[in-house]
């Protein structure tokens, strides 16, 4: 029985390893779709539900959570700016966010790096190097506890690997392979850049904060404490003024004015027991989706108004979110029954779904330079899956390390990152 590892909100001084819990325990608890009884453990989401260990929330963490003033509240719109965030680098196609992103359309600053996927295994604290061409792992690397994603930096030259419980951020060199010396960052569950490239914006899950850092020294610049649990991931708006979390373990939705560094809009996703994961915006900027594991689907939202969103029912275990590249389609991850469903953004509609040859764990990934393979991490499966994007097909099962999450493909198209795993602009 795989164990995963447990960490208090709020460690007792000088407690730093984390105990563990059964993956049987959390797979029942996962099976509810409401808060849990006190004392239960409540499973986690893009970290864990039945494997994996990121954190989880318990029904009085979620009573504290209300408690705490977590009440929807709308959001003004954040005002508009005809070059948008200042510093920002001007979008190539005002009506297409993803233009910079074509097929082998690499920046000059990534062209030499050898192509690569970097898989973190999250239960073996290795970060495993796969060469796309012969679907092998060529290189294991060491790192620190619980590596969650693999973020490629705003520059480009250098991916994080998020060491969660470990709390420091280990550097990859992606022209070399190699690793540098590590920083500490507390709780990096997550790791985004503003579109100005000033800040690296730390998702602290269980310390219940976005943390602004230099995006270079990663020293902190600006801590912003949150009343909901557990962000996790987050999109920018085609301006850059704006950016909207997920809250998995409260099952809300934050905004936040990018300049000011503020929150600016919070509500509760319509969904007893909701558990929103990846969020990403439509090319022409106008809608936003919100993958959502325990709904079964993404939620679909205007991000400008800050709407209250509907849901769009995709498959068991909503996970990943990910843009072709010609801009046509987003690929869904369903992590709970091992599919992916595409969704076309000219009609807002699902048209397909594919399965994975044999089952999975779909999670967390990014798209091949030329479009042609998905690439995600089977969550509590050890194993990597490579998908043809023409038909479907699984071209490859590579077997990995013990809990593989937020791998990073790279080098990708894209002028700058604004991290995860991969959103290039």
């Amino acid at each position: 029985m795989r164990r995963i590892p447990f960490r208090s909100p709020h460690p007792a001084p000088g407690h730093s390893r984390p105990s563990t819990v059964s993956a049987r325990t959390l797979l029942v608890a996962g099976a509810a779709t409401v808060a849990v009884l006190a004392g239960s453990v409540l499973t986690a989401g893009c970290g864990t539900t039945t494997a994996g260990g990121h954190a989880h929330a318990t029904a009085s963490a979620r009573a504290a959570e209300a408690a705490a003033g977590a009440t929807p509240r709308s959001a003004p719109r954040v005002p508009a700016a005809a070059q948008g965030l200042p510093g920002m680098p001007p979008l190539l196609d005002p009506k297409d966010v993803y233009a910079a992103d074509r097929p082998n359309a690499l920046s000059p600053v990534v062209r030499n790096f050898p192509s690569r996927v970097y898989v973190p295994n999250s239960d073996s604290n290795t970060v495993s190097v796969i060469d796309p061409k012969t679907y092998k792992v060529i290189k294991t690397i060491p790192v620190g506890e619980q590596p969650q994603h693999v973020v490629p930096s705003w520059d480009l030259k250098t991916l994080w690997v998020n060491n969660d419980v470990g709390n420091t951020l280990t550097p990859l060199d992606p022209a070399t392979g190699k690793a540098g010396p590590t920083v500490d960052v507390h709780d990096p569950y997550n790791l985004y850049f503003t579109p100005d490239g000033k800040y690296a914006v730390v998702m602290a899950s269980l310390d219940r904060e976005l943390v602004f850092r230099d995006a270079h020294t990663m020293a902190v610049k600006k801590t912003v404490p949150v009343s909901c649990y557990g962000v996790n991931h987050a999109d920018f708006s085609p301006d850059g003024r704006y950016f909207i979390v997920s809250c998995e373990f409260s099952g809300e939705l934050l905004k936040v004015d990018t300049e000011q560094m503020k929150i600016v809009g919070q509500q509760r996703l319509p969904f007893e027991g909701a558990m929103p994961q990846d969020v990403k915006i439509s090319p022409d900027g106008k809608t936003w989706y919100i993958a959502d594991m325990m709904a079964d689907g993404v939620w679909v939202m205007n991000g400008d108004t800050f709407s209250k969103p509907t849901l769009l029912r995709t498959g068991k275990g909503a996970h990943g979110l990910y843009v072709s590249r010609d801009s046509k389609v987003m690929y869904i991850s369903n992590r709970g029954e091992g599919s992916v469903s595409l969704l076309d953004f000219a009609t807002g509609k699902l048209v397909r779904k594919w399965h994975i040859e044999g089952g999975g764990s779909p999670d967390m990934g990014g798209v091949s330079a030329d479009g042609k393979v998905l690439w995600l991490s089977g969550r509590y499966d050890g194993e990597v899956y490579a998908i043809d994007t023409a038909d479907g097909r699984t071209l490859a099962k590579i077997p990995v390390g013990s809990g593989p999450h937020g791998l990073a493909v790279y080098p990708q198209p894209g002028r700058y990152s604004l991290g995860h795993t991969g959103i290039f602009r």
